[in-house]
């Protein structure tokens, strides 16, 4: 009954309310009616001006940061070359002070085997650092191709409108898509992507490894230089006292000559800045150490990072499925498909090119079944 009732009572309704509209509309004056039809339209505009599905928190912030984030790009566009010149420098600083400073002290101290060991490692790191740093600001990140047509991609970038293969991003610096882009190197004026992330981590590994050597190598050498410092302070001091009383019958204090002082100065700036570069290139290749035992890049993280929150808050599990497992994962990026490379790889340059051309992810013929299955969480 109460079916067939709201089957006859709907349309009844229906037409009440058409009646009641059309009847306002009647009693309406036109200006009225006008007004409210603008206004409905204009109400109508706003919202579409406003509407946007991908819209939110972020959209917002962005939106708000935009002037901020102009400014930066431009800054380290224009900069680059400033900061590769200053890398530049300050490693040339560090070897002229370590031969002109550092080797004749040692020499005098050091015994045969000892300064073999330091001649041997200290040359082969430079060599490392210089090779790595060269290739990682000349070699492309890599770019997706143009105008082809036959390339898998997952979307179209919004900046440029060209098709964007998987894990490529678009770099606002440079202006153009980057494949499997990590980040823009102000350092390298170059943005780190497929083609020379290897080339990067290995830079800023064995940077790592030259600052700290230098560092703890030259402590005791520090110490005593920077206590010859403090004492020509003291001397310089006493010796302005000793003019002001016009002392001059009394003994004049010993002097540093021009090169002690230069010798000193120099230990102390080599300590004091291999230090400070240690700790800050030590976390950042630690911190990219752990991204690619995990099979990310610095923009995946994020982007991985917001999915799985997603995914959590309806009860599902994020996999990422470029995760191969710890050690494949190094395989990968280091361009490594047997063991036998390995020695090589890290410790001496060679050619070995990353696993794919930067645009199709499939598992790589070594990566083992089980690893490939096995995604993490």
């Amino acid at each position: 009954m109460r079916g067939q009732r709201s089957l006859l009572l709907g349309p009844a309704r229906l037409c009440l309310r058409l009646l009641l509209l059309l009847g306002y509309r009647r009693r309406c004056p036109p200006l009225l009616r006008g007004l409210v039809q603008r206004w409905r339209y204009g109400k109508v505009c706003l919202r579409s001006l406003l509407y946007n599905s991908f819209g939110g928190s972020d959209t917002a912030v962005d939106a708000a940061f935009e002037p901020i984030y102009w400014l930066v790009d431009n800054v380290i566009r224009w900069c680059g070359v400033v900061f590769v010149v200053l890398v530049i420098v300050l490693t040339s600083s560090i070897v002229a002070i370590a031969y002109l400073c550092v080797l004749p002290l040692i020499l005098q101290t050091y015994s045969v085997p000892r300064l073999c060991w330091h001649f041997f490692y200290s040359h082969w790191n430079l060599i490392l650092i210089v090779f790595h740093y060269y290739q990682a600001i000349t070699t492309p990140p890599g770019y997706p191709p143009q105008g082809r047509n036959d390339i898998t991609t997952v979307s179209i970038c919004k900046k440029c409108i060209n098709p964007k293969p998987a894990r490529t991003h678009h770099c606002s610096i440079c202006n153009r898509c980057v494949l499997k882009m990590d980040h823009h190197c102000p350092w390298l004026n170059n943005c780190v992507g497929h083609y020379n992330h290897r080339y990067f981590f290995s830079f800023c590994f064995f940077m790592t490894l030259g600052c700290v050597y230098c560092s703890y190598g030259s402590w005791d050498l520090f110490r005593e230089a920077y206590a010859a410092i403090e004492k020509m302070k003291q001397l310089d001091k006493n010796k302005l006292q000793a003019v002001a009383n016009q002392t001059y019958h009394q003994t004049p204090p010993p002097t540093f000559s021009f090169r002690e002082r230069v010798t000193h100065k120099s230990l102390v700036y080599l300590w004091f800045l291999c230090s400070s570069v240690a700790l800050a290139l030590g976390a950042l290749t630690v911190w990219h150490a752990v991204l690619i035992s995990r099979g990310e890049t610095s923009i995946e993280r994020h982007i991985n990072k917001k999915e799985r929150r997603r995914l959590q808050a309806k009860g599902r599990v994020f996999r990422n499925h470029y995760n191969y497992g710890c050690l494949d994962n190094w395989k990968v990026f280091l361009g490594v498909d047997t063991g036998r490379h390995w020695l090589t790889r890290v410790l001496l340059p060679s050619s070995h090119l990353p696993h794919g051309n930067g645009m199709s992810w499939d598992p790589p013929p070594w990566v083992t079944a089980h690893s490939a299955s096995v995604m993490a969480v």
